[in-house]
């Protein structure tokens, strides 16, 4: 074709107009050639069913099959391959067989224990960066859903169980992911906050509920980081499932927060042809099992479609294509800088390991201490822990392994100390021989955790392989012994009163073993936060002898249904509700150094009906430099509300004895709506008549400066 003949080939055009006059182009066989993706019709995910509980569960059933994610191109239209690719923890499943390796990163779940939206943008910007030299158009992430439960398969994916936290995690994340021109997909869209029977569950869940928590950080997606894509879930909300829900993909995601990118499916969540265009899905992935010419032309014939709805579908994806220049790139991957890379991957994961307990100030570790056994289960103790089974596991482009990690870090210390390793057997028939090393070491660093795996929601929130009694055993033989955890997500610690530390640092990805000698050894002083509370026991749990809320019950429909009826107490919600000491809250997490909080001077002559200005000065009374983070919760005057919701927070570095003045902004008119509750009868969030009363601290159930605010009813 001519120049004359491709007038969507003019950049100087808008994306929009180049998107029509492409779509009016193109043949009803072309366009409906690119409603779906290209890949041979392999159902991973109902075959890993079954596989997922067998020896390497469901990453051996990924390893047989490796996606090659993209829509095939039209060359005579111009139309390049549309190449895609899984990345919520680190570039992941992408096109091309194999995938291509990455930079293994922290998992999702500590980024959030971060508390820094700086980290979260340096994290985002390896994940675009990575994506963009490896030549792919679409990063399918991040993931927002809310950690509902702590043994959902997918927390590691998400970021917390606070809808603010993960909003604003999630929003740098995608401006720093598009900034490379990379479309950024945010998924699951919406309610996808279990595993369990995922393709089949309908969940049930109040208006004000779904608009307070689990809508809120995809409106904070759409609205404050222009994100391009969306990715429609698995399960059936209200018993319609989520890619044939009009509500949820076209009146709240377009009509009323103003969205102009597409919604892809997630893989195999398509259900139909018609009803899923209809109701706003535009893109159907990885293959045409249901949006194909023979149902497409059989539906446009019948009248159940009509032609200018796939018009629709077919431009809203171009319009994004063209925004971030795919037509004009070329397929042209190149290398990526591991070195440096691993260097802000290192950076990210010392910021967010959580300092749980240090009773007796036993970390950091001396340096010049003499031996170090280092003891745990293989997972933990053999290799970098890269966490996050399934879809979006990472092929590393390197790790550093945990005990080559500690003597890197402790050379660089100038230490002399022996380190010596054993791995416990999972069915701990060596552990005498662990405790012969634990008693005869200057220092024990006990290392256990957990992988979690997409597909598969954990059976309980205990650690895994008898490692509670391992830990219980070898925690009695040497009162010098930390123990690291490396989890997906939070678990019970029935062990806790026997340890005199515990240091949670995730599943850290590649540089495992740098981050984790790095904290032990004051190499970094950690500040990370606990994003998502961890209960002294799952009778505690919301979910604790109430199936309905959790995995769900038949009721006479053919499939489970999960009600939400425990409403907005969710997460530290729920255990503030229910007056449950949680063993670790959310926002814990302590310093190699000690903070305190004074002169709080609160600035509202509106009340909350204009921005409220929070003032707060932080001392660093110990003698080390560290950052801490001043949270603000707000106490909303109105019936069904927990005791408090976090509004604002900030992490802050503060040198010893030197005091630091923080200044947080609380604006009513924010998208994640922090002061107002939803009004469904007016369909809007609106703020209520009443005092509101603000928490100021570091944790949600650490909040010692108080202060009362007078609101009034209002529209919006």
């Amino acid at each position: 074709m001519t120049e004359d003949a491709t007038p969507w080939m003019d950049a100087e055009l808008e994306p929009r107009e180049r998107a029509r006059l492409l779509v009016a182009a193109m043949s009803r066989e072309q366009k409906i050639a690119q409603l779906h993706g290209a890949m041979e019709t392999i159902d991973i995910y109902a075959v890993s069913a079954e596989a997922a509980q067998g020896e390497g569960g469901l990453d051996a059933v990924a390893d047989q099959f490796r996606v090659e994610r993209h829509v095939d191109g039209i060359e005579e239209l111009g139309i390049p391959r549309f190449r895609i690719t899984n990345g919520p923890v680190g570039v992941g499943m992408g096109d091309g067989t194999p995938s291509p390796p990455a930079t293994a990163l922290p998992m999702a779940i500590a980024l959030a224990a971060g508390f820094d939206p700086e980290l979260a943008r340096d994290y985002g910007g390896i994940i675009g960066a990575e994506a963009a030299t490896l030549g792919q158009h679409v990063l399918e992430g991040p993931g927002v859903c809310l950690h509902r439960t702590t043994i959902a398969g997918r927390n590691f994916e998400y970021f917390s169980e606070d809808p603010y936290l993960s909003g604003v995690m999630g929003v740098e994340v995608t401006r720093a992911i598009q900034a490379q021109d990379v479309i950024a997909i945010g998924k699951h869209y919406v309610l996808n906050d279990q595993e369990v029977e995922r393709f089949r569950t309908s969940v049930e869940i109040d208006e004000d509920v779904l608009r307070e928590l689990y809508l809120l950080p995809f409106e904070m997606l759409v609205k404050d980081a222009g994100i391009a894509g969306i990715m429609s879930a698995y399960n059936r909300i209200r018993g319609v499932y989520a890619t044939e829900n009009r509500p949820v993909l076209t009146e709240i995601l377009r009509h009323e927060w103003g969205f102009e990118g597409y919604v892809q499916s997630d893989f195999w969540s398509t259900r139909s042809a018609a009803p899923s265009l209809n109701a706003g899905l535009d893109h159907e992935m990885p293959d045409a099992k249901w949006l194909n010419e023979q149902n497409i032309t059989a539906a446009l014939q019948d009248t159940s479609l009509e032609i200018e709805t796939v018009d629709r579908a077919l431009a809203r994806r171009f319009t994004q294509m063209f925004r971030f220049g795919v037509f004009e790139r070329p397929y042209a991957p190149g290398e990526i800088d591991a070195a440096a890379h691993g260097a802000v991957s290192r950076r990210i994961g010392s910021q967010t390991a959580v300092l749980l307990k240090n009773d007796g100030g036993l970390l950091p570790l001396d340096p010049a201490v003499a031996s170090v056994a280092v003891i745990g289960q293989s997972t933990f103790v053999d290799e970098a822990c890269l966490g996050g089974g399934g879809s979006s596991k990472v092929i590393p482009l390197y790790t550093v392994p945990p005990v080559e990690g500690l003597r890197d870090v402790l050379e660089g210390l100038g230490s002399p100390a022996e380190i010596t390793r054993v791995m416990v057997e999972k069915d701990l028939s060596n552990l005498g021989e662990a405790r012969q090393a634990a008693e005869w070491a200057d220092v024990v660093v006990l290392m256990a955790g957990h992988v979690a795996t997409e597909g598969a929601d954990q059976p309980h929130a205990s650690l895994p392989d008898g490692q509670d009694r391992m830990l219980a055993e070898l925690l009695a033989v040497n009162g010098r012994s930390v123990v690291v955890l490396k989890d997906s997500n939070p678990v019970l610690m029935p062990w806790i009163e026997a340890a005199p530390a515990v240091l949670e640092v995730w599943n850290q990805g590649a540089e495992d073993g740098h981050v984790v000698a790095d904290l032990l050894f004051g190499v970094v002083n950690p500040s990370g936060k606990v994003p998502t509370t961890y209960p002294r026991s799952e009778d505690d749990t919301l979910y604790a002898g109430r199936p309905e809320r959790y995995p769900g019950t038949d009721e006479g429909d053919g499939y489970p249904v999960i009600r939400y009826s425990e409403g907005r107490r969710m997460g530290y919600r729920w255990f503030q509700s229910e007056g449950n000491e949680p063993l670790f809250g959310f926002g814990h997490g302590l310093s190699y150094t000690s903070f305190e909080l004074s002169d709080l001077v609160v600035d509202a002559p509106d009340g909350v009906a204009a921005p409220v200005t929070v003032e707060v000065s932080i001392t660093n009374t110990g003698q080390r430099a560290g950052a801490e983070v001043v949270q603000v919760y707000a106490g909303i005057p109105a019936e069904g509300q927990p005791p408090k919701r976090l509004v604002a927070f900030a992490k802050v570095q503060v040198e010893p004895g030197a005091t630091e003045r923080v200044r947080l902004t609380i604006d009513p008119g924010a998208t994640h709506h922090p002061l107002s509750v939803w009004d469904h009868t007016a369909r809007a969030f609106r703020t209520v008549t009443g005092d509101y009363t603000l928490y100021v601290g570091t944790a949600a159930d650490s909040t010692p400066l108080t202060t009362t605010l007078r609101g009034a009813a209002s529209g919006g």
